[in-house]
């Protein structure tokens, strides 16, 4: 049971230039602009597959060159400052700060931020069977997903109206990942919950709704069972939470900048059940990060 991209053969010749193929049409998708000067001035933090799962798609384009093989396949020049992180779909959330700098202090007028990544290959998939995670004789298992998202990040509202903020990030590493042998008792999300509210935006009382790239896996089900009674301590009768993998499986190194852009849809096109979201984004290796996104003026 999987979440597959349908695509025309050409362009899955190797899983090496399908991800490519993925990550060029995203971004092209995500730029906003035709403008030769804006986009050397757009600079691209992609995060790839974790370095841990061997990914087959780097066996014919080496992860070194990968972010280089993606920008000429989009047929663009961008910012020299553009780079590739490995982490996984919470160093997506944990690049929002880089991000910031490199338009405040380096001349980037903008950054598209986001990630690229297959989990439907040989390798993922035997590498899932053999610890029993794959859903189907488990219940409490993944969907294999693939898929390339990416956001766009600005410090100064254009043209285009701004629909969503973000006004902190956390970012921690869990020792137990679902790597290991142990469950994890939440305490790196947890520090990732408190940061990210450490500041003088939203505070945890102000959070209406979460988005979890949470992928239907027992371990991860029993971490956020511990985690958010210590956190969310403002009684609600309700905690909306959205989990994109119900729709397009695991996703991988992108579902971090789903989380992003799920909640600034969300806004724009107000089917958001408040204005302040709290993004909540776990590695397979063990980072854990959180975001704190509020609506602005700029939705409909």
């Amino acid at each position: 049971m999987v979440a597959r991209i349908p695509t025309h053969r050409s362009l899955r010749r190797s899983e090496g230039e399908w991800l490519v193929n993925m990550a060029a049409r995203a971004i092209n998708e995500a730029l906003g602009t035709d403008d030769p000067a804006m986009i050397a001035a757009t600079a691209l933090l992609v995060t790839t597959p974790e370095s841990f799962r061997n990914h087959p798609g780097f066996e014919k384009i080496p992860v070194n060159d990968f972010l280089a093989a993606a920008i000429e396949r989009t047929g663009r020049k961008f910012h020299p400052a553009s780079r590739a992180i490995d982490g996984g779909a919470a160093a997506s959330l944990g690049l929002i700060e880089q991000a910031a700098n490199l338009m405040e202090d380096h001349g980037v007028a903008q950054v598209l931020l986001g990630g690229v990544d297959s989990l439907v290959n040989d390798a993922d998939l035997a590498r899932l069977g053999r610890a029993g995670r794959l859903r189907g004789a488990n219940a409490q298992g993944l969907v294999p997903g693939e898929a390339a998202v990416f956001v766009r990040l600005t410090l100064e509202p254009g043209r285009e109206p701004i629909v969503a903020a973000i006004h902190g990030v956390g970012l921690s590493r869990e020792t137990d990942s679902v790597l290991s042998e142990r469950y994890s008792q939440g305490c790196a999300m947890l520090g990732a919950l408190r940061d990210a509210v450490n500041g003088s935006g939203p505070s945890e009382p102000d959070i209406d709704f979460v988005i979890s790239n949470g992928n239907g896996e027992r371990y991860q089900g029993l971490e956020m069972l511990i985690t958010r009674p210590r956190f969310y301590r403002t009684r609600r009768e309700l905690m909306a939470t959205a989990y994109p993998a119900m729709t397009v499986g695991d996703i991988g190194a992108a579902s971090g900048a789903l989380t992003l852009m799920l909640a600034a849809d969300s806004f724009r096109n107000d089917y958001a059940p408040g204005a302040v979201a709290m993004c909540e984004v776990a590695s397979e290796s063990g980072l854990r990060a959180a975001a704190v996104m509020v609506r602005t003026g700029g939705g409909r």
